[in-house]
């Protein structure tokens, strides 16, 4: 089957469906990959690049006359014009908010599949093309933020004064949010952050910042989205949002709701109130907005000089980068799409990504898809019956006191040993005894003492200790005593493990943190 690559006809858009890297895995699909020309020209993918990697560059026809053509805003009434009956269509379609569209796509007989409609369970992240645009527009929003703040961001003392650091107040902790929150912070910020999802303040408070939390009723989310506040979870949060944003130097916004308007945080009464140079970034402007006065697409300063940004565009503003993370998100689709790698596409209805994005199949229209039985939070255990607190209390006690015979039974055995070691040994190893006993406790009490996310850099200390034991277990390896060179090989042994498991654990975690040339 061909695939056909198009060049995106909306005013402004500099997205591809498909780089040269991306043409190519599918290609390796079995595919036929055809590009119209200058399809890539604002993503930094010349027609020479598809070129060189084996990537045919067409004209618009030979794009649309295709089996199955991929772009990424929705096809408009022209573009399904010129698709042929019984072709497959690939793009952005907001099939909720669309109607219209899912009409066209279904009088043309073909059969239409939306890439933001991907069902959110972990099977199909790789797919979520609305996580990839929104994590680069997150990191989009800061950057637009500093430019019209015109201030650094990170605090400094100088010969000149003190700079106090910028504070950014984030709303919302979706894949946007945490973007923004990374972003900021790296960038020196004071961060400060919201949510009406509590389960996602570890995330906040992992990344550096700190979540904001509210006096009020939150319900774990059991999709993963947060849903519509109540009236009293509106009361309870618009102090907290007039307190933050009037505090706060650049205010994000990213609180959208699945198939519905976007909530207004700001009132206007807040922008009034906040301080000349403050920036806020709304990032559900195509929805409304959830700062009073956003204008879609626009930038707006307000007469107390609060500018309130209202791109749309965010993603689109990194063009190289999100069409590649948009073409990986295709790739991956269509290998669950093409199980044979034959360049067959083939639909599975039973399963539930292929029908969840499924717009409409050969002209019969599937929206909406059965809903997803999907789950953020952890299954409920089982509640069991209240026993008699007298049996619980009795078998409590009986356990407790097995402990208490183990414990003394074990001493006493330990104390003999030690007598008799003591009683039977040369006058030297009470001294060699009494320093291993003191190492045993200060060891233990020194470690156990010790965070848990201090254990890798004390791995460093015990890799120093496991060197000294092999300089000994090495002096005494030459011993013309059999039982002290056995001894001094498993020693050696060990510590050796200890030390080239220790560099081997450190070097990994450095890849970790290696960027990638």
């Amino acid at each position: 089957m061909r695939v056909g690559i198009p060049r995106e006809s909306q005013d402004g858009q500099t997205l591809v469906a498909a780089t040269a890297k991306t043409a190519d895995q599918l290609a390796k699909l079995g595919y036929d990959v055809v590009v119209e020309a200058g399809a890539g020209a604002h993503a930094d993918q010349p027609d020479a690049a598809y070129a060189d990697a084996g990537i045919t560059v067409g004209s618009a026809d030979d794009v649309w006359g295709s089996d199955v053509v991929v772009k990424v805003d929705a096809p408009s009434e022209a573009e399904i014009g010129r698709l042929r009956r019984g072709a497959t269509v690939v793009s952005l379609m907001a099939p909720a908010r669309s109607p219209e569209l899912v009409e066209r796509l279904a009088a043309a007989g073909v059969t239409g599949l939306a890439m933001d409609a991907v069902p959110r369970i972990s099977r199909a992240q790789s797919m979520d093309v609305l996580s990839s645009m929104a994590n680069v527009a997150g990191y989009r929003a800061v950057i637009e933020a500093a430019h019209a703040f015109g201030r650094q961001f990170t605090g400094q003392v100088t010969a000149a004064g003190k700079v106090p650091p910028a504070r950014v107040f984030v709303v919302g902790a979706g894949v946007a949010g945490l973007a923004a929150i990374g972003a900021a912070g790296a960038m020196g910020a004071i961060v400060r952050a919201f949510d009406v999802r509590p389960e996602v303040a570890e995330q906040v408070e992992s990344m550096g910042a700190e979540f904001v939390t509210v006096d009020m009723e939150q319900e774990v989310s059991s999709d993963g989205y947060a849903k519509e506040m109540t009236a009293e979870q509106v009361a309870a949060t618009a102090a907290m949002y007039d307190e933050e944003a009037r505090a706060a130097d650049i205010v994000i916004t990213t609180a959208l709701i699945p198939g519905r308007p976007a909530p207004l945080l700001v009132t206007e009464e807040t922008v009034a109130a906040m301080r000349p140079g403050t920036v806020v970034v709304d990032m559900a402007a195509a929805n409304g907005g959830n700062v009073a006065g956003t204008v879609a697409g626009e930038r707006v300063v307000t007469d107390n000089g609060v500018t309130i940004i209202g791109y749309t565009d965010l993603a689109g503003r990194l063009p190289a980068q999100t069409s590649q993370l948009y073409g990986t998100n295709i790739v991956n689709l269509f290998k669950l799409l093409t199980p044979e790698k034959d360049g067959q596409l083939t639909l599975d209805m039973d399963d539930v990504v292929q029908r969840g994005i499924t717009v409409v199949k050969d002209g019969e229209t599937m929206w909406p898809p059965p809903p997803v039985q999907v789950s953020a939070a952890p299954a409920a255990a089982p509640v069991a019956e209240p026993e008699d607190p007298a049996v619980v209390a009795a078998r409590e006690a009986a356990a407790a006191e097995a402990r208490n015979r183990r414990r003394i039974g074990l001493s006493a055995v330990a104390a003999a040993l030690v007598v008799a070691a003591v009683t039977y040994s040369p006058p030297s190893f009470t001294g060699y005894f009494t320093v291993f006993a003191l190492a045993v406790v200060v060891g233990f009490y020194v470690i156990s003492g010790v965070s848990h996310s201090l254990h890798t850099p004390l791995m460093s200390q015990t890799n120093a200790i496991s060197g000294i034991i092999l300089v000994g277990a090495l002096l005494q390896l030459g011993s013309t005593d059999l039982a002290v060179t056995i001894m001094s090989f498993v020693a050696a042994s060990i510590a050796s493990i200890n030390i080239f498991g220790g560099f081997l654990v450190t070097y990994r975690m450095l890849s970790m943190f290696r960027k990638e040339a």
